[in-house]
């Protein structure tokens, strides 16, 4: 069951431009391989589980934070047969964990049943990945950085439990909490409120 409790990011996602100035040249290149990703297996929207799979594949920070290669290659076998069965689910629909608030629709229809959009401020991207890179910037911002990096990104998909990269993750055996938990401690940060 999907949370439905919205959770505003602290800050509005900034447009495309502003979002790379944002970004680590690293994590740029993540959101690059997730919007490549996405279109390459016909999804309409970048989500949480495309941010995931880039990260896993591009940042070698972000894979040492999983317990051991057994469980990164559970993880990425899930990310790998997304498109060959595991997530085929997904296809047509928006992820939505109910992080963002509800607007109208001002169109009609968003595919399926749903007859509402979330207002992110980032066409082509899911709500919910949308809502977890502005925690990651926010997470960057609240250490004095200007640009978030992989692991901003990861501490922010692992704590929004109702998120397909969480769906992956459990999956794959990973404990969410706990993952989010030693990211945080790696960056010296504490896990962000309203997450584990």
């Amino acid at each position: 069951m999907q949370n439905r409790t919205p959770r505003i990011p602290q800050q509005p996602v900034p447009n495309r431009a502003e979002l790379d100035a944002r970004l680590t040249v690293e994590l740029a290149a993540v959101v690059t391989g997730a919007r490549r990703r996405a279109l390459r297996d016909g999804d309409r929207q970048i989500d949480t589980a495309h941010l995931l799979h880039s990260l896993i594949e591009s940042d070698p920070a972000v894979r040492a934070a999983f317990e051991g290669g057994p469980q990164l290659a559970r993880v990425l076998g899930y990310l790998v047969q997304r498109s060959i069965g595991y997530g085929l689910r997904w296809q047509g629909s928006v992820e939505d964990s109910g992080a963002v608030p509800l607007v109208p629709d001002p169109g009609g229809v968003v595919r399926g049943t749903d007859t509402v959009v979330r207002d992110t401020g980032m066409e082509g991207w899911s709500p919910s990945a949308a809502s977890a890179m502005a925690g990651a910037l926010d997470r960057a911002e609240s250490r004095g950085d200007t640009r978030a990096r992989g692991l901003d990104l990861l501490t922010a998909l692992a704590t929004d439990h109702e998120c397909r990269a969480v769906e992956v993750l459990v999956r794959g055996g990973v404990d969410v909490d706990r993952l989010a938990a030693r990211v945080a401690d790696v960056a010296g940060q504490g896990v962000p409120e309203g997450g584990v």
